[in-house]
């Protein structure tokens, strides 16, 4: 199965679907990510304080690097420039590789200038430790501030979403500025999986509640990490290619979150 993926500003692809593996660790984290990879998984999403990147490493043996996106994060206590890129060198040890795809500030902390973040991470471009560089969990002012204050491009922002949490003005702004955004919890850390109308809805396509989550969200131009721990839901999460949400069901998740939002 051929993952689908996106242009980032960086010039490099980024598959719409990988796995999101926090609060996985332990042999559980090693086995899920090795399974992953194994049904065809192109992306692994990490962070340098999920205590798991020396597990995803001991996966990742064997398997050709070329052909996987990897994306780590650094925590918002190491954002001063030497920090960053030492914090960056762990991940790399810890993972076994030489660079990462995608290397995110895991969110904003106010008392570090990010200009001095983004020094440490066009340093990190330039020894090619990494490709592309985002942010996660930055606001719409957050995530602009960070443009400007950078000398190379801002790719991505990683940030919740779910059909029932739709931030829509930060999504909009990220597109129109260019920079790709990647939903994290799109299954609302499991809360989703027995929607009535989501279940309904996948009753149609022979699909689940999460299934239908996760192909709403990409159907938005979102990239999509869910969270899986079993061969079966592995399995579920990457069976969402191949077939599309009608314009009605489409439109009736969308109003139901909007009502949901309105509270």
């Amino acid at each position: 199965m051929v993952i689908p993926s996106l242009k980032l500003k960086s010039g490099y692809d980024m598959p719409v679907l990988g796995l999101g593996t926090w609060q996985l660790t332990g042999e559980q984290c090693e086995k899920a990510v090795r399974w992953a990879l194994e049904m065809g998984y192109p992306h692994i999403d990490t962070s340098d304080d999920y205590d798991n990147e020396e597990r995803i490493g001991r996966a990742l043996k064997g398997f050709d690097r070329s052909k996987i996106f990897i994306t780590s994060k650094v925590d918002d206590s190491r954002l001063h420039r030497q920090d960053l890129i030492d914090s960056c060198r762990g991940s790399l040890d810890r993972l076994g590789t030489e660079y990462l795809d995608l290397y995110l500030i895991h969110r904003p902390n106010p008392t570090v200038a990010i200009e001095e973040s983004m020094e440490g991470m066009k340093e990190l471009v330039d020894r090619k430790l990494i490709r592309s560089v985002g942010v996660s969990n930055f606001s719409v002012s957050g995530t602009r501030e960070a443009m400007d204050a950078a000398e190379l491009p801002v790719c991505v922002n990683q940030i919740k979403i779910h059909p029932y949490h739709y931030p829509s003005e930060t999504i909009q702004d990220c597109r129109d500025s260019g920079v790709v955004v990647t939903a994290y919890s799109p299954l609302d850390t499991g809360n989703i999986v027995n929607d009535d109308l989501l279940t309904e809805i996948g009753g149609h396509y022979g699909k689940s509640a999460a299934q239908v989550s996760l192909r709403w969200l990409l159907e938005r131009g979102l990239i999509v990490i869910p969270k899986a721990s079993s061969r079966d839901h592995l399995s579920e999460d990457i069976d969402v290619l191949g077939w599309n949400l009608s314009d009605e069901d489409s439109n009736r998740i969308a109003e139901s979150g909007k009502r949901i939002l309105r509270g």
